[in-house]
């Protein structure tokens, strides 16, 4: 769907579906491309919609790259509604005088509800149970039926502590746990007393920790970052949780670990490739699986779209937006460049 189109009004792409409360608050200023089928465009198509658009607001689906950038010569601002900015061509948007912006802190605290969600599932097999009990195979109860491993008392690995990893720190906690953390600049001893955290380097996290949560960002260097090596300096016993981006754990060897018992179980709310899913993970019992999901409250899902729409319409009004990326657009800008 495209508004009736408006002359004096600038011209946005709605590169996914939003809540009508977000539509209103931009159908008044706005000549908006919309895409009301939700259907993930393919990339050709993406660039052709950005031609002529002064913004756009877009999810996860949509990359932005130098592709792109080549044909949205009008590009003011891309509002990325999620918090990941992986899909975002920092350096080639910042070149092309194009602000971007992501949505930060709202989604902090309902991510690390799943995460903590995911692993009480996986370390105490609820999952792989429920599957049982739905196939009817409940027939008694056992001494030994169905034990999983403890979560409270335990030692929680964190890698990656910024304020997701903060907030899952702050819940374990509540479930008396020991919480050591790995990245790669280290917290203000400050925090680390917060959190009564202890910061180790990243073997002795993967070899020491009863479970580990994973929640780096995604870039290049942390493609694959836990592989198969990885996984065997892993305890037996040990659960290992990825609510961070797909493409940081290795799939296929996640799946071997768990098929094996390298490690006991897993979680993992993100996927490489997702939706599509390695099958080799649907084979393994000993894994708790979610469509990513972790912001997926109704308050959070809105407040990720207000704040998406708060950063375009700063961007296009001339102002900072909130959660500017990459402040360097300013030296490429034309007025900059014709001083």
């Amino acid at each position: 769907m495209s508004t009736t189109s408006d002359g004096d009004k600038p011209r946005i792409l709605v590169a996914r579906k939003i809540f009508p409360e977000g539509l209103a608050r931009l159908e008044p200023v706005f000549d908006i491309d919309y895409n009301e089928a939700d259907a993930i465009d393919a990339p050709e198509t993406l660039r052709r919609k950005l031609i002529g658009k002064a913004g756009a607001i877009v999810t996860g689906s949509e990359t932005i790259d130098s592709a792109a950038l080549a044909v949205a010569k009008d590009l003011k601002i891309v509002a990325n509604m999620m918090v990941g900015f992986n899909n975002l061509n920092l350096k080639a948007l910042s070149e092309a005088g194009v602000m971007a912006t992501n949505t930060p802190d709202v989604l902090t605290e309902t991510t690390a509800d799943l995460a903590f969600g995911l692993l009480l599932s996986a370390a105490r097999r609820m999952a792989e149970s429920e599957h049982w009990l739905r196939a009817g195979q409940w027939q008694k109860w056992s001494l030994d039926q169905w034990m999983g491993n403890e979560v409270y008392g335990t030692t929680l690995g964190v890698l990656g502590m910024g304020r997701i990893g903060q907030a899952i720190a702050r819940r374990a906690l509540g479930f008396g746990m020991g919480i050591l953390y790995y990245k790669r600049n280290r917290l203000p001893s400050s925090i680390e007393a917060q959190f009564q955290a202890r910061y180790v380097e990243m073997h002795e996290l993967l070899r020491t920790v009863d479970h580990l949560i994973i929640v780096v960002p995604y870039t290049p260097e942390n493609h694959h970052l836990i592989g198969a090596t990885e996984l065997a300096m892993m305890k037996p016993t040990a659960t290992l949780v990825n609510i961070a981006r797909g493409g940081i754990v290795d799939d296929e060897a996640l799946a071997d670990a768990l098929r094996n018992k390298v490690i006991a179980a897993a979680g993992l709310d993100v996927f490489e490739g997702e939706p599509r899913v390695h099958p080799e993970l649907l084979r393994v019992p000993n894994v708790a699986l979610t469509p990513h999901i972790g912001s997926a409250s109704r308050a959070t899902r809105y407040a990720m779209m207000h704040l998406a729409i708060d950063n375009l319409l700063a961007g296009l009004a001339g102002k900072t937006p909130p959660n500017l990326l990459n402040p360097a657009y300013r030296r490429f800008t034309a007025s900059d460049q014709s001083t």
